[in-house]
């Protein structure tokens, strides 16, 4: 009996300990599951984004075709301009820095055997894109595809133009709406001929208040980005409506989440964060310039205008995005920013 009781005693504690370590094991059995859940549905939205990308399938020859394309020494504009190039198309890279522009054009020279052209573009300066178009319409013959492609991150802090406008705003926007207007003209004279917008699924999460084009106060960076998106997108809408019978037709792409340079400059929380989800989930800058070489080059998109695309296939784009009478708004203000007359 004593024996019994001694053993019981014994076996009591060492149950105790067990027991213990088996509760301690069940938060760690948690987490491995947590983490391997997480790491499971990363590759299966890798493996989705991988097998949904759009490719152009057009094989149009641009040969006599002018190109212009923004932003084009780094990045989708690079890329675009060195599949246009391949394609025959005269190519002009408008571009801020000259010296990165002259080494994108000896690297697409290099790939295809084809040179393009260099012209400098300012968007943050209105003075720039006046003396750009006047270049372009006094020395180009035509003009039959214009890509809106240039586009810039947000700053950390406020940053505003020579013209006093917030630099991204006058950056994604403004300077191509002036821009735009002044090459007119030209594209109708060239038709049929494209204006593609470079735009962004940014515009879902953009707040424009039309009332009020300062951008400010300057809390979210990001936000500020997307604005801007958005204002691409209401900018198509309400040009769509205006070129209807001019043989002048305007789209807007979302390229993708694109592992580009776009986002170098802005040091915030919510970039870098954005910045660590696109090195995993990204597309090559090639794989993200293939709507918009769609939009410029295919037969299937030639009457089609005032639309959204995504992956070479028209897509939803957000009420606010498209809203006809902010549209309009956003396009009367822009003419009364830019001091230019209504040419349509």
């Amino acid at each position: 009996m004593r024996a019994y009781v001694a053993a019981a005693l014994m076996a009591g504690p060492v149950e105790d300990v067990v027991a213990g370590q088996r509760d301690a094991l069940l938060p760690l059995w948690a987490v491995l599951g947590i983490v391997t859940g997480v790491v499971v549905l990363s590759l299966l939205v890798k493996l989705y984004t991988v097998l949904t990308i759009g490719k152009c399938s057009s094989n149009v020859d641009m040969t006599g075709k002018t190109v212009i394309i923004t932003g084009a020494n780094t990045g989708i504009g690079k890329e675009t301009a060195r599949e246009l190039a391949r394609r025959n198309a005269r190519v002009i890279l408008a571009c801020r820095n000259l010296v990165k522009a002259r080494e994108a054009a000896a690297d697409i020279c290099a790939s295809t055997g084809r040179s393009v052209a260099l012209m400098q573009l300012d968007l943050c300066s209105l003075l720039s894109v006046r003396q750009f178009a006047a270049q372009v319409v006094a020395n180009e013959p035509r003009l039959d595809v214009l890509i809106l492609n240039a586009g810039m991150m947000s700053p950390p802090s406020r940053e505003e133009t020579e013209d006093g406008f917030e630099a991204t705003f006058q950056a994604n926007h403004l300077g191509h709406f002036l821009l735009t207007h002044l090459l007119l003209d030209l594209l109708k004279k060239s038709r049929p001929s494209r204006i593609v917008v470079v735009g962004s699924c940014g515009q879902l999460v953009g707040r424009l208040n039309t009332d009020d084009l300062s951008f400010g106060p300057y809390w979210f960076p990001l936000l500020n980005y997307c604005t801007t998106k958005q204002c691409n997108m209401l900018f198509t809408v309400e040009l769509s409506k205006k070129l209807e019978g001019t043989g002048v037709t305007v789209n807007c792409c979302h390229p993708g989440f694109v592992r580009s340079e776009i986002a170098v400059r802005s040091t915030d929380v919510q970039t870098w964060l954005f910045n660590q989800l696109l090195s995993f989930y990204g597309k090559t800058v090639k794989e993200g310039a293939e709507t918009t070489v769609y939009l410029a080059v295919s037969e299937e998109v030639q009457n089609v205008s005032g639309k959204y695309f995504k992956d070479c296939a028209p897509t939803f784009a957000v009420p606010w995005a498209t809203n006809p009478a902010a549209a309009r708004k956003l396009y009367d203000e822009s003419i009364r920013l830019t001091q230019i007359e209504e040419v349509i």
